[in-house]
């Protein structure tokens, strides 16, 4: 498949249903020679691409186009389902987010043209920053910076502005045979206990329910919107409506749904004390 996929093109994409996708996953995880499967695999999860770099991209350097990093993360995502297990536990969406992003820090890191010396001055910039912070109680200013290590001013702040690196989840440390990636030395602060597993399950199955009693196009927005993780904006371009429309439409089905969901609570309260 041509990684360059057009990334204005994903409003046009046919969505297929969770039971179409999960028959298709079956197929690739049994041959995953099947590089047809593979592809439409990659235009159906190509949206978490672009949820990715909408949040990554106010953070990485300028440098680097829309479309290099769109590239990257493309390349990111089919690594991601090439790899990809599910009898380790995890969504594949978890999985591919943190993949696609690992990739495409990874790609910027890899072309990082400055200078041994200069990134060696900027570690000793931090340095001295990091002991005034201590010293003074709070992050030192640029001319305490400069004075401190007998620097011009500008020559600080250009030094800083250089300051591209970015530390990838996938490096490694430790020694060589005892090198883990920082990514599974990250504590998982979102493990919930059994009992909230209990009730989040008995949440979501009672929502799930909810949301299949809701009109076809007011349930189409709840899952493009909080699933997908798409605007209002897109929502509108995906079903040919205007933004205001799909505003008034998802507003319409928040009211609807906590109806439903005050009604089955009441009901189900109801038969606890019968």
């Amino acid at each position: 498949m041509n990684e360059e996929l057009e990334y204005n093109s994903y409003n046009n994409i046919k969505r297929l249903s969770d039971e179409e996708l999960e028959a298709m996953w079956q197929q690739y995880l049994d041959d995953k020679s099947r590089k047809d499967l593979r592809d439409t695999l990659i235009v159906q999860y190509i949206y978490l691409t672009r949820y990715v770099i909408g949040r990554i991209k106010m953070n990485l350097p300028q440098n680097f186009s829309l479309e290099d990093i769109t590239s990257y993360g493309v390349e990111g995502l089919i690594s991601a389902i090439e790899k990809f297990t599910p009898d380790k536990g995890a969504r594949f969406e978890t999985y591919a987010l943190m993949r696609i992003r690992g990739t495409i820090i990874d790609k910027i890191r890899s072309q990082d043209w400055i200078p041994r010396s200069t990134r060696r001055k900027i570690k000793e910039i931090k340095i001295v920053g990091e002991h005034l912070k201590q010293r003074l109680g709070r992050a030192a200013t640029t001319t305490e910076l400069a004075n401190a290590m007998n620097m011009e001013k500008d020559k600080i702040e250009a030094l800083l502005a250089e300051d591209t690196q970015v530390s990838s989840i996938y490096d490694k440390k430790g020694t060589a045979e005892e090198s883990v990636e920082l990514i599974d030395t990250i504590q998982d602060e979102q493990q919930q206990s059994p009992l909230e597993r209990l009730v989040d399950n008995d949440v979501k199955q009672e929502l799930q329910m909810a949301l299949k009693r809701l009109p076809e196009r007011e349930r189409m927005i709840m899952v493009l919107y909080y699933h997908e993780n798409m605007t209002l904006k897109e929502i509108g371009e995906t079903i040919n409506v205007s933004e205001s429309r799909v505003c008034q439409l998802h507003a319409q089905a928040i009211m609807k749904l906590k109806n439903i969901l005050s009604t089955s609570r009441s009901d189900r309260l109801k038969r606890s004390i019968v």
